[in-house]
């Protein structure tokens, strides 16, 4: 499933050492290595501890983990949206993910310049997150507008339901992004969704905010006046914040795996920032897990929540999804509880479950199919 999220944010806020943290930290998995795909595009591990745990119950001959794909967007400055410094290229790479991390400066460091052309090293995360979300209201706007005349005339003139319809979402979103907001503080309708989906703006798609701190003060983010401003405003956007160090981060990614858990204890963390970024931007996606497990392998596979099972059963191979009969299913948390499938059916709670079933979070699938 690819899906991914982009990772943005103004120089020198510490986007390109988070993300080289991740594309370190990803090459260091032992049983699921790192695959760059292009120069600006990792792979890396979702951190799942079922995973494990199914691992150690069936002792299968390998053990692969889902995956998820960040994205490294081209640097923004002021004046993006009419194609300032390298906009032209950030706009377009930040089409193409399905989220937006947003990496925001909450440190203090005399020897980094805030933005380009500034001495001063001044800290205005609230500033920094208005010009980046300001570039992408105004490329919405830009292209709202383009719409609204020939829309409006068609459903002036023609009158059909389309065109009704599309106007009047137009008309929903124009006065907000007009005064400064996204396109995500609106609620939509089902229906009215189905058009926005094919706006293809920049500012509905889903963001988590990251709120890059000194590797001291880490451990208590509660503490730092950046982080509460930073939280207060995703408040207003109904959006989450993971508060990491990249620095450290980034040498957490060049240790080993026993020597990593030090480190995070001497820095006062039970897991690594990335870990509950990866996490947190799965889950902003709406994804969840479903796993295959057997001698021979044991797997998880990502799903976006509400699919079906012979839909699930395509994410593996379309012949599954073709030739469908029934999924035998049974929960993480039985399996877990009863020590084996065996145990599992001899309670009752193995079941067959058919092409109508919504796949779970944590269902433990195998699919019967006939091509």
């Amino acid at each position: 499933m690819a899906l991914t999220a982009g990772i943005v944010g103004l120089p020198n806020v510490g986007k390109s050492t988070l993300f080289n943290a991740i594309t370190k930290a990803g090459a260091e998995a032992a049983n699921y290595p790192f695959a760059t795909i292009d120069p600006n595009v990792g792979m890396v591990e979702v951190p799942d501890e079922r995973l494990q745990k199914l691992t150690e119950l069936i002792t299968p001959k390998k053990t692969i983990p889902t995956t998820f794909e960040f994205t490294d967007i081209a640097g923004i400055v002021k004046g993006a949206s009419k194609g300032e410094g390298l906009g032209n290229k950030f706009l377009s790479n930040i089409r193409q993910v399905d989220a937006i991390v947003h990496v925001v400066r909450a440190f203090d460091d005399e020897n980094v310049m805030r933005e380009q052309g500034r001495e001063d090293a001044f800290v205005d995360p609230i500033a920094d997150i208005d010009t980046i979300n300001l570039e992408l209201i105004l490329a919405d706007l830009e292209s709202i507008n383009k719409r609204y005349a020939r829309v409006e005339k068609m459903a002036r003139t023609q009158k059909d339901k389309d065109s009704l319809a599309e106007f009047a979402v137009l008309e929903k979103i124009k006065p907000v992004l007009e005064d400064g907001l996204s396109a995500r503080t609106i609620d939509f309708s089902t229906e009215e969704e189905k058009i926005v989906k094919q706006l293809f703006l920049l500012t509905t798609k889903p963001v988590l905010y990251v709120a890059n701190v000194d590797e001291d003060k880490v451990a208590e983010p509660d503490d730092i006046d950046y982080v509460k401003q930073i939280r207060d405003f995703a408040a207003t956007e109904n959006a989450e914040v993971v508060v990491i160090s990249a620095r450290a981060e980034e040498e957490i990614a060049e240790l080993e795996d026993e020597d990593k858990q030090e480190f995070l204890e001497a820095i006062g963390l039970t897991e690594s920032g990335v870990d509950k970024l990866t996490r947190a931007a799965y889950h902003l996606l709406g994804l969840g897990t479903y796993f295959t497990a057997g001698e021979k392998e044991v797997r998880a596979w990502t799903f976006k929540r509400g699919i079906k099972a012979p839909q699930a059963a395509g994410i593996i191979h379309t012949d599954f999804e073709r030739g469908f009969i029934r999924a035998v299913t049974m929960s993480y948390d039985d399996l877990i509880q009863y020590g084996s499938e065996k145990a599992v059916k001899e309670a009752g709670r193995l079941r067959e479950e058919g092409k109508e079933y919504v796949v779970q979070d944590g269902d433990i699938m195998e699919f019967r199919f006939n091509v």
